[in-house]
Formats: C-alpha cells, structure tokens, sequence
C-alpha cells in the first residue's frame, strides 16, 4: 500500500517501440485490466505490479529486452545470462567490468562504460546512436544498472550525481524516483556517479538467491521507485505508518528534532512541500484500494481523513484527472 506508483507516462512510454513496429498492444493492456483510457490521462498513475507485468509481456511480445528502442534487439533471456556470467564474481568491480564485457560482445548493444574519478566512478552510457525519443531505454538501463549493483552487494549505492545528454524531459519531476541524487541536464553524456569503495565490495549473492531475483527483474528494477534517502522519503515512510491520523507538519518536525521553519525549508530545497507529500501519499493509497474491491469509496475517503467524499472526489481527480469512481471502473 505503501508503495509509489507509476506515472502512467512510463506504461506509454514503455509502448513506444511496439507502436513504431506496428504491433497491435490493445489485447495485451486488455490482458493485464489496464485501460487505454487510463494511459491516455497524463496525470494517471498506474500499480507497480501492473508496470512488471506490462514490461514482462512487452518483452515476450515484442522478442526484445530492448522494447524497440535499440539498434538492434536483444533477445529474451540477455539480461539473465549476463545476470549468470557475473553471480560469482570476487567484488562488484569485477561483476560490473564483467556484466559490461558481456554486452560489448553484440556489435549493436547500447556501450556502458566504467571510469574512474579519483575517488568516484562513473558509469556511462552512449545513447546517441538510440531511437528513444521518451529515453526510456536511457532512464532504464541507468536505473538497472544502479538497482543490480545495490542488489549484488546486498546495500543501496548511494548516487552522488546523475548526467543526461538531453534538456530536462516533461516528466522529469518524476526523476527523483529514479534517481535520488543532484541532476545535470544537457549535459556531454548521460551516466552516474557514485563512491569508488562500493567496488571493492563483496557479492552477496549467489546461483539461489539469483533464480529468485529473475524471475521478475529487471521489471522489478524499474517499478519498485527508489525511496532514498532524501528527507522526502524519510517523510514519507513516517507518514505512511498510520495513514488514518495525519500528524502535521508541527508533529513531524518534532519527531524528526527540526523545527517547523527548517523542515520547510529543506523540503523546499527538494523541490517539494509537506502538503505535496501527503497528496502524493493519499492518492497511492487511493488508488491501491481502488484497484482491489476491499473498501467503498465512502471507506477509501475516511480513511485518507477527507470528512466529505465530495472532498475525496475532488482532490483524487485533481491528482490524476479522473473521478475515484471512473478510475475503479477502468480499474474493473
């Protein structure tokens, strides 16, 4: 319930490539209950287990982890053999230098590259040669790449910077999901910075712990957000722990020991405020419970502390541009 949901900007994104190859997607959106006319609403959102399974389909469908958007295809199982070649690698170094050698074997593969900074690393990635015109193949292998490495030494890396080769896209309010770190727009190459001592870290994983990881990833990479460690995303643990009695902004600067003024203050230098927050948090929930039928809308509205289901019609079509009712129709 607690999770983030997709922008439904990605799901139409994710379908760029089968468009441009002709294939008929209609079925297959009907297949998974997600509705066109959801996808068609720019500020939709949409479950993140409903993103997996739309990226799992896609692949199969389409023949190609690259969803169309590369030079050439990459054929199904790629990623889980490279996954195979670098499992028993000595540290993350050798596991990442290896995963990238397996990749520069096909000609046609988008290049990733490792360099070294003094004491930073930066992961690079070409994507001039791509057709990607929503860089959602860009976005996607930087995020891949970046949840791999977290998930191989068992600990989240922390990002220090991310780059991109092209001007802030429209959705780019949404980059904080991706990318919890400062971001530099038009920049020479699109890639990720991150402290050098994380390469010389251990794997923890290993042959059963990577048949597990497989079998939903790298969907699952890309649908579970990365919560960070921002103050956002501390706010929005905190907040999500009772979500039937809001505390306000005065209840949670004391339980994080800052007053009021400087809580506002650093939520403003996120690019962000309290109220944004507890919006983003209740529409999640809202629309968790709208996809399954456990609660009335009355509930769903009680719930989120509206005293009016008016309130909560109101609020929920301002976030997402659809009534609750009409979203738990599509939803159907």
């Amino acid at each position: 319930m607690r999770e983030r949901t997709i922008a439904s900007h990605f799901a139409r994104a994710a379908l760029g490539g089968a468009r441009r190859s002709g294939f008929d997607y209609l079925p297959l959106l009907q297949q998974l209950g997600i509705s066109p006319e959801l996808l068609n609403e720019p500020r939709a959102r949409i479950a993140p287990e409903q993103f997996t399974q739309l990226l799992q389909s896609l692949w199969l469908a389409l023949d190609d982890e690259y969803l169309g958007f590369g030079n050439a295809p990459s054929k199904p199982g790629s990623f889980a053999m490279m996954c195979h070649a670098l499992i028993h690698c000595r540290n993350l170094e050798k596991a990442l230098q290896r995963g990238l050698l397996f990749y520069s074997l096909f000609p046609e593969a988008p290049r990733l590259s490792l360099h070294r900074e003094d004491e930073w690393v930066r992961l690079s990635l070409d994507d001039s040669q791509l057709w990607d015109p929503d860089h959602f193949l860009s976005e996607s292998l930087l995020v891949i790449w970046h949840r791999l490495g977290s998930w191989l030494i068992g600990q989240r890396i922390r990002l220090e910077q991310a780059t991109f080769s092209y001007p802030k896209p429209a959705h780019g309010a949404e980059y904080d999901l991706l990318f919890p770190c400062p971001l530099v727009f038009s920049a020479d190459q699109s890639s990720l910075l991150f402290h050098s001592r994380y390469l010389h870290m251990p794997l923890l994983q290993d042959e059963r712990t990577l048949k597990h990881f497989l079998e939903r990833s790298p969907a699952d990479l890309l649908s579970r957000p990365d919560d960070g460690d921002s103050l956002s995303s501390r706010l929005r643990r905190l907040l999500s722990r009772d979500s039937a009695h809001w505390p306000d902004l005065e209840a949670v600067a004391a339980q994080l020991h800052i007053s009021p003024q400087t809580l506002r203050r650093h939520l403003r230098e996120e690019g962000t405020s309290f109220q944004e927050l507890k919006d983003q948090l209740r529409r999640d929930i809202a629309i968790y419970h709208l996809g399954r039928a456990d609660l009335s809308l009355q509930q769903i509205a009680e719930q989120l502390g509206f005293s009016e289901p008016s309130a909560f019609h109101r609020a929920f079509k301002k976030w997402t541009g659809l009534t609750p009712g009409a979203y738990r129709a599509q939803e159907q």
